[in-house]
Formats: structure tokens, sequence, C-alpha cells
């Protein structure tokens, strides 16, 4: 017999229009000059709040008309996230990935407030505005930055605790669970050491301990469990023989053929 569907309660509020600040405030975090946001947008655009999420005060689900919000499904990724801080405290706004016709978005304050219609603005940043070669958006340092392929570059803030995919196809930056990533770098290194293993902010303090090999075959493995992005492996610049047989082992014999 299958399971009753879970309705979250509208007590008539829902459907409705995103507010002029809610939907301002997904598009800072949605910059139209890169294809990949520009397309959530025009999504968007074409949507409307079916209800609350499972995470409470300021967690939205966007969909179309008709539809019904999905709180059952697991969380989608995250594919942008950026903070306003503003006279009223901070706000932290997320959007997630496009899944069953639905967007998953958060707009969060430190206090546990409501959007204010009226606020004093003191800064914004977002990851989405980053590109290679730029400084960290958070706090303005040097990043590490690690090629994965031709059109996939990681990039890594120790100060911000944050690591994030930057690809050049869409321009779109994917932030990437530090626990799950460095599970996949200490398998690499083989490393099982009880001390080291568990602690995965040991991956910023120890980022110089790290080479852009280890940290690439990390990533494509990570991906292969947790797809992030789509890895074409004839993208992959310049394999050595070990990269070769790993991504033989990881793609069969399509990855044989774009690395010979």
């Amino acid at each position: 017999m299958p399971k009753p569907e879970k309705i979250i309660p509208t007590n008539g509020l829902y459907p409705r229009p995103l507010r002029i600040k809610e939907k301002e405030m997904l598009e800072s975090v949605l910059p139209s000059d890169r294809a990949g946001y520009l397309e959530y947008r025009q999504l968007i655009d074409k949507m409307v709040v079916l209800g609350e999420g499972r995470r409470g005060k300021g967690n939205l689900i966007l969909g179309f008309e008709g539809d019904k919000p999905d709180i059952t499904s697991p969380l989608a990724p995250v594919i942008a996230f950026g903070i306003l801080e503003t006279d009223r405290g901070e706000f932290s706004i997320t959007v997630r990935q496009y899944i069953g016709r639905q967007i998953d978005v958060e707009i969060v304050s430190q206090r546990e407030e409501e959007l204010p219609d009226s606020f004093e603005e003191k800064r914004r940043w977002t990851f989405s505005s980053w590109m290679p070669g730029l400084p960290s958006p958070r706090s303005g340092e040097h990043l590490r930055e690690v090629i994965i392929t031709n059109n996939l570059t990681l990039a890594i803030s120790p100060t911000d605790r944050r690591l994030w995919l930057y690809d050049h196809r869409t321009g779109m930056n994917h932030l990437i669970p530090i626990t799950s990533f460095y599970g996949e770098l200490m398998v690499r290194r083989k490393d099982r050491d009880i001390k080291v293993v568990p602690q995965p902010d040991r991956f910023f303090t120890d980022l110089d301990k790290f080479a852009d090999e280890e940290m690439r075959l990390a990533f494509l493995s990570y991906n292969k469990l947790h797809p992030k992005v789509s890895v074409d492996v004839s993208e992959v610049d310049r394999p050595d023989p070990k990269l070769g047989r790993f991504l033989r082992s990881l793609f069969g014999r399509k990855a044989h053929d774009a690395s010979s």
C-alpha cells in the first residue's frame, strides 16, 4: 500500500508570488551574465511559492501553479549561496538544484525573523560571482586553484573553510561538502590514521601537504559517487599513467580511448 502523501498546511497562504524583496535577494546570487544562473532566473520568473519547506521559516519551495510542494525527497545540491549584511543582521540566501519541477530556496536571518520590507544594506557577497584568478568573494583572500579538467576548476579557501567547483561551460560555482570530498582524498592517499581521517577541517590546515594531482583524483572519484557536474574524460588535461588507469576504472573503455 503506497504511503500517504505528506502535504504542507498552507492556511490559505499558498500558492503566492514571490515578494519583491525575496525575488531581489534570490537574483543577487544568480548573476544574469552567467548562462547557468540565467536559466534559473528564467525558471523562477515563471514560478510561484508552493509552500514552506521542511527547514521552517525562510525555506520556500518554488514551483508551478497546480503542483504540490515536495518535502519528502532528499534535499537537492546547492547551486548558489550568498550573504546579505544589513542593519537588521545577516541574511543567507541559498538556491538548490531544479529537480522535479521545483526549486528549494532559503532566505534565513540569524535572528530567525522574516525578511523585512526595508533595511539598510551594508555588504553582500556570493560564491556565484567567482571566476578563476579572483580572490574569495567572502574573505578577499587568495585561493588555491586545482585544474580538474579543461572546463572544471576546484577553488579552495582555507580561511572560509569552503571549496567549490567552477564550471567554465555554465559559469556556475558548485559548493562541495568537505566531509565527503576529504574522505575520498584520504582513500586516494591510503591514509587510515584514526586521528586524522575523522577530522575534515585538517584538509584546510594541512592544505600544503596535498598535491594537485591527489585532489584531482579525489574529486573525480567524489563526483562519480555524488555527481555535481558532468565530466567528459576527454577534457582531462594530459593525464599521467596513474590518472589514465584511474579514469579507466571509473568510466570504463571510453576513458581508455580518451586517455590513450
